[in-house]
């Protein structure tokens, strides 16, 4: 029996939706258990902010993630920005970031980009240190995985291995302004996008492998210019480079859950 590998992106506390969509593609059953038998999933970040239960969306797939190792599979997640926001706010809160450019902290930049006290107060020691050692990319199946769709990982290193061991460092460290930075690089977006796009695509699988890009962070519909409820599949652009999987749920749009490699429809 062959396995598949399937990623999902942004999920902006809709544990439920998450669940259902799984549950589709025969992940989960009805009880919200891995049935993926040696499939291997992986999230792209952004479970917490603008919906109603990012800790339960966490706790899924923390879940998952354990059952799935069990039965011979693989549940990972990559670290989305608003997980970094998160854990700022969780380490740092109102503390300042010192700035050239007028006041900035965690705590403002949470409320700000859709921070939800349910989720913040929900958070326990286990989340922290759980999220602290997730990747920022990954390979899989032969696909470069990142949360943004932007080049700012490679000021983290040059290969998969630096980027994350770089980023590990500074989120188990207590540097309010290296914190800061990653929050601030992986907020960037659409490199990709226009007639560097392709170029761009390709200098970063050239640095960290691959053969596609997989990224969430940037909604599928406003890279489109349509209603997010229009959105039926993930977007494959920059000449076949990049596939945005991000159907922006938080928007109304779908939770895709999206097999690689992806083969648009005819």
């Amino acid at each position: 029996m062959s396995n598949s590998t399937y990623v999902v992106g942004d999920v902006h506390g809709h544990r439920d939706e998450l669940a259902d969509a799984l549950r589709a593609e025969g992940l989960v059953d009805d009880e919200d258990n891995w049935s993926g038998g040696e499939d291997q999933l992986w999230f792209l970040g952004d479970f917490v902010d603008r919906g109603p239960d990012g800790v339960g969306a966490i706790d899924l797939v923390m879940q998952l993630e354990e059952q799935a190792a069990d039965a011979g599979g693989l549940v990972q997640t990559l670290l989305g920005n608003h997980e970094i926001l998160a854990l700022g706010m969780y380490h740092f809160g109102d503390e300042p970031v010192p700035s050239d450019f007028g006041p900035r902290s965690f705590a403002r930049s949470w409320e700000i980009n859709g921070g939800l006290l349910s989720d913040q107060d929900r958070l326990t020691p286990e989340h922290i240190e759980w999220l602290a050692a997730r990747p920022l990319a990954a390979l899989a199946a032969d696909h470069l995985l990142l949360h943004s769709d932007t080049l700012e990982y490679l000021d983290w290193g040059d290969s998969v291995e630096a980027i994350n061991e770089s980023a590990r460092e500074i989120l188990t460290g207590s540097d309010i302004e290296s914190w800061w930075d990653v929050w601030r690089r992986m907020t960037t977006r659409y490199a990709f996008r226009g007639p560097e796009g392709e170029e761009n695509a390709q200098k970063l699988m050239d640095a960290l492998g691959g053969s596609r890009i997989v990224h969430g962070h940037s909604v599928i519909a406003d890279q489109l210019g349509i209603h997010p409820t229009q959105i039926e599949g993930p977007f494959l652009y920059a000449g076949g480079k990049a596939l945005g999987v991000d159907g922006g749920l938080f928007v109304g749009g779908p939770c895709l859950v999206v097999p690689l490699p992806y083969e648009p429809e005819p």
